[in-house]
């Protein structure tokens, strides 16, 4: 395990260059792609560098553990995520143009009445943890709702997510409700389609069959799931934490999508992406790369490269060049959503408890760290209590002056409509239903040792 994954990524930095050789579980060798301009450079050329993991020479070579905490992320699955080409082409224009079919204000909406939701369930206590009993809660209510689901099924969808990406002695068990719970949607879709994501990607000319849907929508359920939950507390923290950023955007000199911006760049949810294999012999950042080679894309390494960020406290408003949502033909196509999520969500808490503070000394904050990401476990606030206000998120719509929601808060914007797609796709999580409790949170703990 990797504690300070920033100071190791510049050891590595200082002695390799922007690509430097590391071993993974198993001491399998890999290489770690440092440079900003080294992870556009594999991000946009699929050509060069696959996202086909069937092409890995320790594959082929029967280095890798049938039981190795690799396979679940790695071994290939028939989704977008290990596809190239014209088969990547198909699933990804099915999941963007279904996803293009919301509208954004009924987006908003369902954002705002499940943060109102879940704000009124400690509003009158004066103190809440705002990872436990927010940013672990809003995107997956907000998702399953994008997916067509019975708003009342978003609480429990959170819970076996959320204990599957743990990887408690419980994870199995929580996939197989996540299955049975996706393909008993498509079933219902099927049946009797809404106006929601799951049946445009049903009915969509790519004609995915109901296992390429369901496998789909869980890759988008576990992939929006944690970046955004991890996006959403770390600005929380940043805003309760950092008196520069409070006095700024109290100032009105930076704004709160200038803000999430700003912790895209110093703290993408995401540290360490895998991967990529080389198709060829080739060089990148002056290392001689062989054909079959695993590339580890350094996503926070590449978003603090000296070459482009000299100097890491200039702010970054506004920019939006970032590595947080990789890049490419793979680049994340719900990172729209992602955002109206977290800023959505920040904006109505502020709006009711803009008296919250931390309740703890900041030096007593922990996080669970490994190399891929750093996860805080709780955000103690406090707060002058306040009544349940359940009436102002059912009318919030209303009140905005939007016309009243679908069943599920959302709306079809038309073929002609502005492209809004949801939850982060193209994380890097495995996506096929695992064959034991593993968890990729858990699994990548182990990956990385300096070679």
């Amino acid at each position: 395990m990797v504690e300070d994954a920033p100071g190791f990524f510049e050891r590595l930095r200082a002695e390799h260059g922007s690509v430097a050789p590391v071993l993974v579980d198993g001491d399998l060798p890999a290489w770690l792609v440092l440079g900003y301009r080294e992870n556009l450079e594999v991000l946009r050329t699929p050509s060069r560098f696959s996202h086909d993991s069937r092409i890995w020479h320790c594959f082929k070579e029967n280095r890798v553990a049938a039981d190795s905490p690799l396979m679940p992320a790695l071994a290939w699955q028939p989704v977008c995520l290990f596809m190239d080409g014209e088969e990547h082409e198909r699933f990804r224009v099915a999941l963007t143009e279904s996803m293009g079919r919301l509208d954004r204000r009924g987006i908003r909406r369902c954002v705002t009445r499940s943060a109102h939701q879940l704000i009124d369930d400690f509003a009158g206590d004066g103190q809440a943890d705002l990872v436990s009993q927010f940013a672990e809660q809003l995107p997956l209510r907000v998702v399953a709702q994008l997916l067509g689901m019975p708003e009342g099924d978003g609480p429990r969808l959170v819970e076996a997510t959320r204990d599957l990406l743990r990887g408690s002695e419980t994870a199995f068990q929580s996939n197989e409700y996540l299955m049975k719970a996706l393909n008993e949607l498509v079933t219902t879709k099927r049946a009797a389609p809404g106006t929601d994501f799951t049946s445009w990607l049903m009915t969509h000319s790519a004609e995915l069959t109901e296992e390429e849907v369901a496998q789909h929508l869980r890759l988008v359920v576990i992939a929006g799931n944690e970046n955004t939950t991890n996006l959403t507390a770390n600005t929380l923290r940043m805003m309760l934490t950092d008196p520069r950023f409070r006095a700024s955007l109290a100032g009105g000199s930076m704004t709160l999508p200038d803000a999430l911006e700003q912790m895209l760049w110093d703290e993408p949810p995401t540290s360490v992406a895998p991967a990529r294999w080389a198709t060829g012999d080739t060089e990148l950042g002056g290392q001689s790369i062989k054909a079959g080679d695993m590339l580890l894309l350094g996503l926070a390494a590449g978003n603090a490269d000296p070459a482009i960020r000299p100097d890491l406290s200039v702010p970054m408003h506004g920019n939006r060049s970032h590595l947080a949502f990789t890049g490419g033909p793979h680049e994340c196509p719900g990172q729209d959503i992602g955002r109206a999520i977290v800023d959505t969500g920040i904006d109505v808490l502020l709006m009711r408890l803009p008296d919250i503070e931390l309740a703890v000394p900041e030096n007593e904050l922990k996080w669970v760290s490994h190399w891929i990401a750093r996860h805080l476990t709780a955000l103690p606030v406090k707060f002058a209590p306040r009544p349940q206000t359940r009436s102002l998120a059912a009318g919030s719509a209303s009140a905005s002056g939007d016309e009243a929601p679908s069943a599920h808060g959302l709306q079809s914007s038309g073929a002609g409509g502005r492209e809004i797609v949801a939850g982060t796709l193209a994380s890097p999580t495995g996506v096929g239903t695992p064959r034991a409790p593993w968890s990729w949170w858990n699994q990548v703990k182990r990956w990385l040792t300096r070679k």
